[in-house]
């Protein structure tokens, strides 16, 4: 059986008052450090996830004011486009007005031409004619 000498109590004593010793030295900043360690973690982890939210909703917002803007740049586009067409419009209208006009000038001022031309063919005809009888007359 067991005995319980002198020596059981000594090394019991000795196993006691050791792991009272690493109790104070070892144990409890080890697991003081492991907590620490654990709630540094811990912290990491939660700041991660609140930048990661941060992250996704200003993606959100940079997306929606992206959109946004591209919706704005369409309008404009769309806006000055109309406004270009009827520029056009009004441009190609004018310029044909502007045109019509001048055929009309040219056009009068052709006739005129051609109304002088044939006055002086005229006089000129008469003239060749009275010639003509002069010069039959003479023969």
């Amino acid at each position: 059986m067991l005995e319980l000498n002198k020596w059981f109590f000594v090394l019991l004593i000795n196993f006691l008052g050791l792991l009272y010793i690493l109790n104070k030295i070892l144990f409890r900043p080890l697991l003081k450090l492991f907590k620490e360690r654990q709630d540094s973690i811990n912290g990491a982890l939660g700041s991660a996830k609140d930048m990661s939210q941060k992250k996704d909703d200003t993606l959100a917002r940079l997306n929606k004011d992206l959109t946004d803007a591209r919706d704005k740049a369409k309008e404009a586009f769309e806006s000055l486009r109309a406004e270009g067409g009827n520029k056009q419009r009004e441009l190609f209208s004018d310029a044909e007005v502007e045109a019509t006009g001048m055929l009309r000038k040219a056009r009068t001022e052709l006739r005129a031409e051609a109304e002088k031309a044939r006055q002086a063919l005229r006089a000129d005809v008469d003239k060749f004619s009275d010639e003509i009888v002069r010069k039959l007359l003479k023969v």
